[in-house]
């Protein structure tokens, strides 16, 4: 079995650069759930060994509440990636996010080069090329080793189109395979999954619309480029109020002594299973921790 961890929000995760002072002191006070401080995309190559250090130094003093904070580093085969994980691995950050994931293999060669880091340290896989999505189920299959660090994975929708010449126009029915078979696979095997980037921030509308179809898909979440996000990512992917009334209700119901050993109750006309009972434990654990974050 994968180690067991606890439930936190991942609505909305923002892309920082690395190379950018500006924006790591930021991101200590934005209001998103996780912050991705990133050494791959965002940071030239002459620039990666001093975004490094700096992302370091940023680790080690803290200061960053509540909020997830996860390293995207350079792919192993690049010639920063080793150096990046041997830097980082115990700098304090939550999760390490890796670039261009392709196959089990991969994921194993990282768990073995993370044997002696902290053991909350967590690695996110980006799914981001077509062979990516033909093993997506083999690399999360990964996750139910013992020991197991992998606990999400990050659709890259930019590499996906850039691979396969396809587009995300017309709601991005051209997607709609990668982003289900990803899901899929992270839900057989317990692992949160979060949504692509939306490139234009400007486009509040667009973005909204974008983040309520992953929603539907079945994410716990999108990734975001910009802070202007946040709030339609937050608001999108946070259960709403009448939800999570109803999941309290079912829980309690099913917590009455004359509901005990029975697989199916009724309430109020309507007929409610066990399987109902545990998709209401974690929309209630969801919004208890998000009632906590806003409150801390």
């Amino acid at each position: 079995m994968r180690r067991p961890t606890a439930i936190r929000p991942r609505r909305s995760v923002l892309y920082m650069p690395g190379s950018n002072a500006r924006a790591l002191e930021k991101a200590r006070t934005l209001p998103a759930d996780a912050v991705v401080l990133d050494l791959e995309d965002a940071v030239a190559p002459e620039a990666k060994i001093e975004a490094r250090e700096r992302i370091a130094a940023v680790l080690g003093e803290g200061g960053f509440g509540r909020r997830e904070v996860v390293v995207r580093i350079n792919a192993l085969a690049s010639p920063w990636g080793a150096d990046d994980i041997a830097r980082l691995a115990g700098s304090g950050a939550d999760a390490l996010l890796v670039p261009k994931v392709e196959s089990a293999a991969e994921i194993a060669r990282l768990e073995q080069v993370l044997a002696g880091a902290p053991a909350a340290l967590a690695l996110w896989a980006m799914i981001e090329t077509p062979r990516a999505i033909l093993e997506v189920g083999g690399i999360a299959a990964t996750a139910a080793k013992p020991g197991a660090r992998l606990s999400a994975f990050v659709i890259g929708t930019n590499d996906l189109v850039k691979e396969t010449r396809a587009t995300l126009e017309q709601g991005r029915f051209a997607a709609l395979y990668w982003l289900s078979a990803t899901v899929t696979a992270a839900r057989a095997h317990g692992l949160d999954v979060l949504d692509g980037v939306y490139n234009d921030f400007k486009d509040l509308a667009g973005f909204e619309n974008e983040c309520q179809q992953g929603r539907i898909l079945g994410m716990d979440g999108k990734t975001l480029i910009h802070p202007s996000q946040i709030e339609g990512a937050n608001a999108a992917f946070s259960p709403a109020e009448a939800e999570v009334a109803w999941a309290r209700r079912i829980i309690a119901e099913f917590a009455k002594p004359e509901a005990k050993g029975r697989g199916v109750i009724t309430i109020d006309g309507r007929m409610v299973e066990l399987l109902h009972a545990e998709m209401a434990a974690r929309t209630v654990a969801i919004a208890d921790a998000i009632a906590a974050s806003s409150a801390g």
